[in-house]
C-alpha cells in the first residue's frame, strides 16, 4: 500500500516498527528504554503510526496445529477470463473465506497465489469443491502441500538507519 509523501517515518518510528513487529505487547516504557524516548512519545507515535495505516493490525499470531488445523496448502488459480468483473468477485470471495489465510494477484503463468489451511485432505477437498469446482470462471487449480513451514512471518525487514 502506497502512503502520501507526507508520511515522515524517521529512525525512531523505524527502531518502533521492528520492536512491534516482534511483540505488539511491548510496553511503551520497555520501547522508550530501548529507543530512547519518552514513554509518552513512544504512544505519540505509536497512535501516529496506526491512524497512518502504516500499523495495519495488532493481532495474535496462533499455531494453527493448536486448534486442529494441521495442513497447509499453496494454491495457484487461474480464471478462465480476466474480466474485471469476475476478478472482483473471485477476490471477494477469497477475503471471506475463513480456510484462506492469504491471497495473492500474481503476475506469471497464475493469476492468484492461495495460502489456505484445513485440518486435513478431506477439509482442502471441501475446500476446492466449494470455493473451486462451483466457480465456472476457475479454469485450472494445482497445489502443492506444504511439508515443513519453515519460515512463516509478515514482518517487514526495516532498516533503522534509513531516511
Amino acid at each position: 500500500m502506497a502512503h502520501s509523501s507526507t508520511t515522515a517515518i524517521d529512525s525512531f518510528d523505524r527502531k518502533i516498527l521492528n520492536i512491534v513487529q516482534v511483540s505488539n505487547r511491548a510496553t511503551s516504557d520497555y520501547i522508550a528504554d530501548q529507543v530512547g524516548l519518552s514513554p509518552a512519545a513512544v504512544q505519540r507515535r505509536l497512535k501516529r503510526l496506526r491512524e497512518q495505516k502504516i500499523i495495519q493490525a495488532d493481532v495474535s499470531v496462533v499455531d494453527p496445529r493448536a486448534l486442529g488445523y494441521a495442513m497447509t496448502f499453496v494454491v495457484q488459480v487461474t480464471l478462465e477470463r480476466e474480466r474485471v468483473d469476475l476478478m472482483h468477485n473471485f477476490k471477494k470471495e477469497m477475503k471471506a473465506n475463513r480456510s484462506v489465510q492469504q491471497c495473492y494477484y500474481v503476475t506469471g503463468s497464475s493469476d492468484f497465489i492461495l495460502i489456505v489451511t484445513a485440518a486435513d485432505m478431506a477439509g482442502y477437498d471441501t475446500f476446492t469443491r466449494e470455493a473451486f469446482f462451483d466457480n465456472a470462471n476457475i479454469k485450472s487449480f494445482q497445489t502443492n502441500v506444504v511439508m515443513d513451514p519453515v519460515k512463516v512471518g509478515l514482518s517487514v525487514p526495516i532498516d533503522e538507519h534509513a531516511e
